[in-house]
C-alpha cells in the first residue's frame, strides 16, 4: 500500500525527487560465512530440553545443519536447534553446526552437553571485583557463575536486598561519599541450591570537577535534564553575555548528539573533554574548554570508506555514524566509548561494527571491534532456512546507543522504507565485545524498524528497555497471553526484559496500528520518554512514560502494564488526541513535572502534570517561535531547581539554525536567541538530526561539518 511518507529524515526537496536506489552494476561475490557467536555448552536436569544457537554472518542465504557427535541431525536446519527431552545417557554429547552459503561453509566449536539426574547447585567462578569511581558516578559488579539453568541472582548493599538487582550484573545509582566502603554481596542460586555469597567493595573517591553526559539526552530515562549547570543562568543567558564561541571542525556531517567526559586525564593534565563523531567515520576528543584538538581514530576498516546513502536521503551523502555513541567511566584504564559504524570496502561489501575506544587516547580496546552480524528464528523478510538474516547493508544505526547491565544494545533502522528489512536489537558485552542477546520484535513479518530520531532505547531501574517501533507487521490476532500471534510487534511501544536472553515483557499497540502502519502513520518516528516516579491522587507511585510518532496522539502508558492491544480503544494510562498536531519527529525532555514536545511545523509545548499525575489536555505553555522539520528535541539545564533553561534548536531546511533558551515555566518567556546578536555574530548552520549537548556553561550542537559551542562570552 502506498505510504504518506516513506522517507522520514528526508528533506521536502528530496522528498519531491524521491528516494532512487540501484544501478546496474554486479553484484558482489558471495561472503563467506563467519561465526560470531559460538554454541556454548548446555546443563539441564534429566528430561529437560537443552537448546544450542549460533549467530553467522556472510552473503544471504545462510544454510545451518546441526550435528550431534558428528552426525547430521534431520530436520535441524535452523539458527538454533533444540534437543527432544534429554536422558542422562545424553550427557557428554557433542553438538556443532555447519553454516554454509554460495561462497562457502564454516564449521562452529562444538558445545557439550551435560545432563544430571538431579539439577547442578551454581558455583561461582568470577567474583565480582572491587570497585573505584568519583563521587556522582555509577559503579558496575559483575559475576560468572556455573550450574544448572536457570540461574538466579540476587544483589545486596550492606546486607540488605536490593529491589530489583537479579541480574549477572548490578549498576548502582550515582554514588556519593556516603557510599564509601559499600560492600555489595551476590548471591546465586537454582532449584539445586546456592552458591556461597561473594562480596566486593566500592570506594568512591573526590568528585570530578564537572558534569558528564555520557548518553544520549543525559539518562537512560532519557529525560535530556542536566540538573548541575551552575554557570548557564537566565540572568547570564542573554545575547550580550553569551554566544557562539566556536566551532570544532569535523570530515562529515555530525548526527549523533556530542558527549562531555570531565575530569579527564589526557596528555598529563586533567580536563574536560567532548566527543564529536562524524558521518565520515571518525571519532574526535576536543579539549572541551580550549577548543583544541586532542585525539581522532578512523572507525573505518583499512581501504573501506563510508557507506553511501544506500539510495536514501535520510543520512547523505554517506554514512558513517550516525547513532549517538555511549561511554562508560569505570571501563578500561580510562574509560571507554562504544560507537557503530557503518563502512564498505574494496569489493563492495557493507560493514557494521561496534568500536569500544579508550577515552583518553581513542585507541580500540581488546576484541575491538566487532562485526554486526545475527540470526532469529523466523520467516520473515530476509529470512532464510527458518531464520530471519541481518544483512548490513540494509540497516542503519539510528537510534542512541544503550549501556544497562554490563551491555551494550543497538536497535536497528532501515535505510528509508527499503525493504527487505525488519526489526532488530542487539545486545553485546561491554567489556568482550561478544555478542550476548538478539531478538527480532517482526520475526515472521517485514518491517518495523527503530529510528526513534535518534533517541535511544530507555531504560528503567530493573534494566528493562523502552522502545517505539516504526510501520511494520503487528498480529492484530492474539495468543492466550494477549501478544500478538506470530510475534510481530510492528508501530508498537515495547517493553524488553533483559536478565538473560531478550523478550518481549509488555507491549502497548494502538487499536489503528494496522491501518496507522500502512499509512506510515506510525509511533517510531518519535522516541520515548521515562518519567521519573510520581504519585497518583490516590497516593499509588506511577511508573510512566510517553510516546509519540506521526498521529498527533500524545500517548501516557503506565510502564506496570503498558496496555497490550484492542481494536476497540486505548487502555493506557492517557491518550491525548490533536496534542501535537504536527506530528513527532524528534525526543522529548523532562523536567520538574513538565515534558517539552516541538512538533513539525508546531511551537515547543509544555504538558504539565496535575496532582492525579493526568497531564493537561493543552500545553500548559507554548512558544511563540515555531519549528520546522524535524521540530526539535529540547535538553533542559538547571541548578537542581533553580535557574532552569529549556534548550531548543530550529533547523530549517535552508538559512542558518537557531538556538533559543526558554523560561520553562513559561515558554512564551525567551531569554536567548542566536538570531539576536547583531551582524549574524551567533549565526551557524543547522543539522535536521540536532539535539542540545548542556555541561559546564556551554551548548554543543552538531552541525554539517562539526559542532557549533555557544557559552558565556568573555569578559
Amino acid at each position: 500500500m502506498p505510504r504518506a511518507n516513506r522517507n522520514r529524515w528526508m528533506t521536502p526537496l528530496a522528498l519531491l525527487l524521491g528516494a532512487c536506489g540501484g544501478g546496474g552494476t554486479a553484484p558482489p561475490p558471495a561472503s563467506p560465512p563467519a561465526i560470531s557467536q559460538q554454541p556454548v555448552a548446555v546443563a539441564v536436569v534429566a528430561g529437560a530440553t537443552a537448546s544450542f544457537s549460533v549467530v553467522a554472518s556472510g552473503s544471504a542465504p545462510l544454510s545451518y545443519q546441526w550435528q550431534r557427535d558428528g552426525q547430521a541431525l534431520a530436520g535441524a536446519t535452523g539458527a538454533s536447534y533444540t534437543t527432544p527431552p534429554t536422558t542422562v545417557a545424553d550427557n557428554g554429547a557433542s553438538f556443532r553446526v555447519v553454516v554454509g552459503n554460495a561462497g562457502g561453509s564454516v564449521t562452529s566449536d562444538a558445545a557439550t552437553l551435560r545432563v544430571t539426574a538431579t539439577a547442578l547447585a551454581p558455583t561461582i567462578t568470577t567474583p565480582p571485583s572491587n570497585q573505584s569511581v568519583p563521587a556522582g558516578q555509577a559503579a558496575t559488579f559483575r559475576v560468572v557463575a556455573t550450574g544448572t539453568a536457570p540461574l538466579r541472582y540476587a544483589w545486596q548493599k550492606n546486607g540488605q536486598l536490593l529491589a530489583g538487582a537479579s541480574a549477572a550484573s548490578y549498576t548502582t545509582p550515582a554514588t556519593s561519599a556516603a557510599d564509601n566502603g559499600a560492600v555489595f554481596t551476590v548471591t546465586v542460586s537454582n532449584a539445586a541450591g546456592s552458591a556461597a555469597p561473594a562480596s566486593a567493595t566500592l570506594t568512591v573517591t573526590a568528585a570530578v570537577a564537572g558534569v558528564d553526559v555520557l548518553t544520549y539526552h543525559n539518562d537512560n530515562l532519557r529525560t535530556a535534564q542536566n540538573l548541575a549547570e551552575t554557570q548557564l543562568t537566565p540572568a547570564s543567558v542573554t545575547a550580550t553575555g553569551f554566544g557562539l564561541l566556536r566551532t570544532l571542525p569535523a570530515d562529515g556531517l555530525v548526527d549523533a548528539q556530542p558527549l562531555v567526559v570531565s575530569g579527564l586525564a589526557v596528555q598529563g593534565m586533567i580536563r574536560n573533554v567532548v566527543y564529536v563523531a562524524s558521518e565520515h567515520g571518525t571519532l574526535y576528543a576536543y579539549d572541551a574548554d580550549a577548543g583544541t584538538l586532542l585525539a581522532s581514530a578512523s572507525l573505518l576498516g583499512s581501504g573501506e570508506t563510508p557507506s553511501d546513502d544506500r539510495g536514501c536521503g535520510q543520512v547523505s551523502p554517506e554514512i558513517g555514524i550516525t547513532a549517538t555513541p555511549v561511554i562508560d567511566r569505570g571501563a578500561g584504564s580510562h574509560g571507554t566509548i562504544f560507537a557503530v559504524a557503518m563502512s564498505k570496502d574494496a569489493s563492495g561489501r557493507y560493514h557494521q561494527r561496534l568500536h569500544a575506544l579508550d577515552l583518553a587516547t581513542l585507541a580500540e580496546q581488546p576484541g575491538s571491534p566487532a562485526e554486526i552480524a545475527a540470526t532469529f528464528p523466523g520467516t520473515g523478510a530476509g529470512s532464510s532456512g527458518g531464520s530471519v538474516v541481518f544483512d548490513p547493508k540494509q540497516y542503519k544505526e539510528r537510534a542512541a546507543l544503550t549501556l544497562v547491565g554490563g551491555r551494550v544494545y543497538t536497535a536497528w533502522a532501515s535505510h528509508c522504507d527499503i525493504d527487505p528489512y525488519t526489526s532488530w536489537v542487539i545486545g553485546y558485552d561491554e567489556l568482550s565485545l561478544a555478542p550476548v542477546a538478539v531478538l527480532n520484535l517482526v520475526p515472521n513479518g517485514s518491517e518495523g524498524a527503530i529510528w526513534q530520531a535518534g533517541g535511544g532505547p530507555a531504560a528503567d531501574a530493573a534494566g528493562s528497555l523502552y522502545l517505539l517501533t516504526g510501520n511494520g507487521t503487528f498480529d492484530v490476532q492474539l495468543d492466550a497471553q494477549g501478544f500478538p500471534s506470530q510475534r510481530n510487534f510492528g508501530n508498537a511501544f515495547v517493553r524488553l526484559s533483559t536478565g538473560g536472553s531478550l523478550a518481549v515483557a509488555d507491549y502497548f499497540a494502538e487499536s489503528n496500528d494496522v491501518s496507522e502502519s500502512q499509512a506510515d502513520v506510525d509511533l517510531g518516528s518519535g522516541a520515548p520518554l521515562l518519567l521519573p516516579d510520581v504519585t497518583d491522587g490516590g497516593g499509588v507511585t506511577r511508573h510512566l512514560a510517553v510516546g509519540a510518532g506521526k498521529d498527533g496522539h500524545l500517548y501516557v502508558v503506565d510502564r506496570d502494564h503498558l496496555g497490550g492491544f484492542s481494536p476497540s480503544g486505548n487502555p493506557i494510562w492517557q491518550d491525548l488526541p490533536g496534542a501535537l498536531p504536527g506530528g513527532i519527529w524528534s525526543a522529548p525532555a523532562y523536567f520538574q513535572g513538565s515534558v517539552y514536545y516541538a512538533d513539525v511545523g508546531g511551537t515547543l509545548k509544555a504538558f504539565r502534570l496535575d496532582a492525579s499525575a493526568k497531564f493537561g489536555a493543552t500545553p500548559a505553555s507554548q512558544s511563540a517561535a515555531s519549528f520546522p522539520y524535524p521540530g526539535a528535541s529540547p535538553a533542559v539545564s538547571a541548578s537542581g531547581t533553580a535557574n532552569a533553561i529549556v534548550w531548543a534548536a530550529e533547523t530549517p531546511a535552508q538559512g542558518p539554525g537557531v538556538l533559543h533558551a526558554y523560561d520553562p515555566a513559561n515558554l512564551a518567556h525567551e531569554y536567548y536567541n542566536s538570531n539576536q546578536a547583531a551582524n549574524g555574530r551567533d549565526h551557524f548552520t543547522g543539522n535536521k538530526f540536532v539535539t542540545p549537548t548542556v555541561a559546564n556553561g556551554k551548548v554543543y550542537l552538531g552541525t554539517p561539518s562539526g559542532v557549533a559551542v555557544f557559552g558565556l562570552n568573555p569578559p
